[in-house]
């Protein structure tokens, strides 16, 4: 597979794991559903799929060949942009008004 594959891969992974908690009533998309989720789950759900987009680039970057070494740099940088990837979720769930 070429590189190109592998990053066009993880950025359709990282769209859909940001904006899942926000989408979903359920944890983590398929687990009970609770009396109630609010925020603080939901950004919990995000740091976990942020882990587990972020171990996927890595297998990724290794089956391509040697990792790379990464400095705090570039998780705060890839943390931050993972945010802003949550946000159309975080619109739909908190900002449009919803019919009861």
């Amino acid at each position: 597979m070429t590189p190109a594959f592998y990053t066009y891969a993880v950025l359709i992974l990282a769209v859909l794991a940001a904006n899942a908690p926000f989408l979903s009533q359920r944890w983590a998309l398929i687990g009970p559903r609770p009396a109630h989720k609010g925020l603080g789950g939901r950004l919990v759900e995000l740091v976990v799929a942020y882990l587990l987009v972020g171990a996927s680039a890595l297998s990724f970057e290794n089956a391509l060949g040697q990792i790379a070494p990464q400095t705090w740099e570039f998780y705060a940088v890839t943390a931050t942009m993972f945010i802003t990837l949550a946000f159309p979720g975080f619109v739909y769930r908190y900002l449009l008004k919803h019919q009861a």
